[in-house]
């Protein structure tokens, strides 16, 4: 008899903190470290961008939305997906150097 629910479950037989992604081990101190510097790292380039365009002017909050209004908004956006990239990227480069030290 077929089920109504074309969806199938299936059962992780693994731990929580050795799962296998992409072929390769993750413990979860490992993603736990990538989602917080993610989150700074996102966090406060969006804080310097708000503090930025607060200084050049523009306002995020205001009852309207002005062209400051939304300028304010693609700034905010802008920085704290820039700096999220940054954050990665230095992420990335710091592993590399750990796994070529103790090489």
């Amino acid at each position: 008899m077929k089920s109504w629910c074309s969806c199938s479950v299936t059962t992780d037989k693994q731990p929580l903190n050795n799962r296998i992604t992409n072929k390769k081990i993750v413990d979860s101190k490992s993603l736990l470290t990538d989602g917080l510097a993610d989150a700074a790292g996102f966090a406060g380039g969006s804080l310097l961008a708000f503090w930025l365009g607060r200084l050049l002017g523009l306002s995020i909050s205001d009852a309207e939305y002005s062209n400051s209004t939304i300028f304010g908004i693609v700034l905010v956006g802008l920085g704290g997906g820039l700096s999220l990239q940054i954050a990665r990227r230095v992420r990335i480069q710091q592993a590399a150097k750990l796994a070529k030290d103790t090489e």
